[in-house]
C-alpha cells in the first residue's frame, strides 16, 4: 500500500523566518510556496533526496496548525506516506480498524488528495496519507 514517506509536516510561526535555515543552511531544493484555503495554511514545500519537508504556517488563528502551535508549538506536525490509491488506501486503514479523520480524501498542496489517519489509531502520530496528482 504506502510506496514511500512523501514528506515531513513541520508547523512553523513563519514561513518567512523559517525557509531560509532549510534553503541556506541545510541546502535544501526549494521548490516554492502555496496557500491552501481549505486547510487555512500557507506551505512552502522542499526536497532533499526523494522525500519533501512541508512547512506549515497558519493563515488564520482558528487553523488547524494554529492550534497546533498553541497547544504544542513549532515542531513535526505529521508524516504523510505517498499511496497509488487513496480510496483503496482509506479503505485498508478502516480495514484494519484505523479510525480516520478523513473517509473521503481532499485536496492538499501541489494538486495532491490526503486524507489523515487519527493519531489514536497510529501511536500518537498523525499521519497522512497522499496520492500525488501528477
Amino acid at each position: 500500500m504506502l510506496q514511500k514517506i512523501n514528506h515531513i509536516g513541520i508547523a512553523v510561526q513563519s514561513l518567512e523566518a523559517t525557509i531560509p535555515f532549510y534553503r541556506d543552511a541545510l541546502g535544501m531544493e526549494f521548490k516554492g510556496t502555496e496557500e491552501v484555503v481549505e486547510q487555512k495554511v500557507k506551505v512552502a514545500m522542499l526536497q532533499v533526496g526523494e522525500s519533501k519537508i512541508e512547512l506549515l504556517e497558519p493563515t488564520s488563528p482558528d487553523s488547524p496548525i494554529a492550534k497546533y502551535l498553541e497547544k504544542s508549538g513549532p515542531g513535526i506536525h505529521h508524516v504523510a506516506y505517498e499511496v497509488a490509491d487513496i480510496e483503496a488506501a482509506i479503505a485498508d486503514m478502516q480495514r484494519q480498524g484505523a479510525r480516520m479523520i478523513d473517509e473521503l480524501p481532499r485536496a492538499g498542496a501541489h494538486g495532491t488528495k490526503i486524507a489523515f489517519v487519527h493519531p489514536k489509531s497510529s501511536h500518537g502520530v498523525l499521519t497522512e496519507l497522499c496520492q500525488s496528482g501528477h
